[in-house]
């Protein structure tokens, strides 16, 4: 029979003798499942080896024992589920010929074939949970809607759980009146035409923006300076370098969501641009490119709107405030910049730690100042010459953000922040080097939508040690740069 023929059922762990073979990555992995969802599941664990880390998590819950040596068929005997966590296909034939004989429910790792049961991706909410299962065809597909579940359902919705539990007690009358009445208060959860229309209004109202602001800048740069007019009938041989670095700064940029601007200010600075008009040409060229990026991650499904909406007002004042600062004082930026990068090191160390303990139990919730974090981001980042995607990214996946949904939304915020930051430089600055602008604006807008579709494909784990790495290593050397100047 084709489609997918399991029955889901949820198993009350706690009740149940659980039997775990198996002492490698993967039974790390199968435990931290088993305990996230049931912390008090009485389970045995059998290995020839076991992992320090599996030690370390097993001692954190008296229900669960482990047995450093041979799997035994004894094992088996108190056991009323198992799960096989080895890849020794002799050991898994023992163990699923044995479980039949008991008629014990039996799961394999990545052995579809012999399972009895699926192990599927898990959306926790409070009391509200969710399995997904792709009949054991991808579970790949499964992490991915997780992802996508865990970031659009809000941690709130246990609060409305625990009032409907409330409601439901007190409700009177018969079943079919319980009914209705249930059916009244929960039709609030439906999203009617008219909110959908609302939302629907509020994207178009986005890209609407986008253009309009674009054709303002491409205005104020025709009517206010002279010399851009100029500089499209003489190329400079510097707008070739810029080309080539605006594309090389933008594809990194773009996959992990930072370090463009800090990147594009040193080069301009090694370049020969002052500072205040570096930061003007970088966030001039940013404006095109996080328009196309942001488009890009948005018809990718990256964008969480909630938390586009808590980071765009206040990363604008930020941005405003900061570009009229830097605009006023040049020098003004070399005493913040040691000051950020003490931060974004140690927010590359914490995100380096996530991703290598990805697999382990944590109860750290979410970082809740969103709009305080996107008001120093947008200073910090016109200020600075960049750092909106160092301070804001990492922040938000070191505070447990979903690092692809983060991503996005950080990628299409930019394109506000860079667009007023940049009509604030243009008000205050008498001159750019439209050299550099123009070389910038074209080879990041040329990286823009192939590092977007690349960041698609690379997994969670692996953004977050690259944003990791790379902020790490941005910071030592705004660091050392800040110290050398020193002596």
């Amino acid at each position: 029979m084709e489609g997918n023929q399991l029955f889901p059922v949820f198993i009350k762990l706690d009740t149940l003798h659980t039997l775990v073979v198996g002492g490698g990555p993967v039974g790390l992995e199968k435990l931290s499942a088993l305990l996230n969802n049931s912390p008090s599941a009485k389970i045995s664990l059998v290995a020839l080896e076991i992992l320090p880390q599996l030690k370390e998590l097993a001692a954190k819950f008296p229900n669960v024992s482990l047995s450093q040596r041979a799997f035994e068929l004894e094992d088996l005997d108190a056991a009323e589920l198992v799960i096989a966590a080895t890849n020794n296909a002799d050991l898994n034939d023992q163990i699923r010929a044995a479980a039949k004989e008991r008629k014990i429910l039996a799961n394999f790792a990545d052995k579809p074939e012999l399972c009895d049961f699926y192990l599927g991706s898990i959306v926790k909410k409070g009391d509200l949970k969710i399995a997904i299962s792709t009949n054991g065809k991808s579970p790949t597909i499964a992490k991915r809607l997780k992802e996508t579940l865990n970031d659009g359902l809000p941690d709130e919705l246990n609060i409305t759980l625990q009032q409907m539990q409330e409601l439901r007690n007190k409700l009177e009358g018969d079943f079919t009146d319980k009914v209705k009445k249930l059916n009244k208060v929960t039709s609030l959860l439906v999203e009617d035409q008219k909110s959908r229309a609302m939302r629907l209004n509020f994207k178009w109202l986005v890209w609407i923006t986008i253009v309009l602001s674009i054709s303002v800048v491409i205005a104020v740069f025709w009517h206010k300076e002279p010399e851009f007019q100029a500089f499209l009938l003489n190329l400079n041989p510097v707008f070739y370098w810029f080309l080539l670095g605006g594309f090389v700064f933008a594809m990194i940029d773009g996959a992990i969501g930072m370090s463009y601007g800090v990147t594009s200010t040193s080069f301009s600075l090694a370049m020969g641009i002052p500072p205040a008009s570096a930061s003007m040409a970088v966030h001039l060229s940013e404006i095109l490119s996080n328009g196309i990026a942001g488009w890009m991650h948005y018809r990718m499904g990256n964008v969480n709107w909630k938390l586009f909406r808590l980071l765009i007002i206040p990363g604008i004042l930020g941005a405003v405030a900061g570009a009229y600062l830097l605009s006023s004082l040049e020098h003004y930026s070399q005493y913040t910049k040691p000051l950020v990068s003490i931060y974004t090191l140690i927010l590359g160390g914490v995100i380096l730690s996530k991703a290598y303990k990805a697999g382990k139990p944590t109860a750290k919730g979410k970082i809740k100042k969103i709009s305080l974090l996107g008001l120093f981001g947008g200073f910090i980042d016109a200020v600075g010459g960049g750092g909106w995607g160092s301070i804001v990214l990492s922040s938000l996946i070191a505070g447990g953000r979903n690092p692809r949904f983060s991503l996005g939304t950080v990628k299409i915020t930019r394109f506000f922040i860079a667009s007023m930051s940049s009509l604030t430089f243009l008000t205050m600055l008498n001159g750019a080097h439209w050299e550099a602008v123009a070389g910038l604006v074209i080879g990041s807008a040329l990286a823009a939508p192939i590092a977007a579709r690349v960041s698609n494909k690379i997994s969670v784990k692996t953004i977050m040690v690259a944003v990791g790495i790379i902020v790490i290593l941005v910071s030592l050397r705004s660091i050392f740069g800040f110290i050398l100047k020193l002596f």
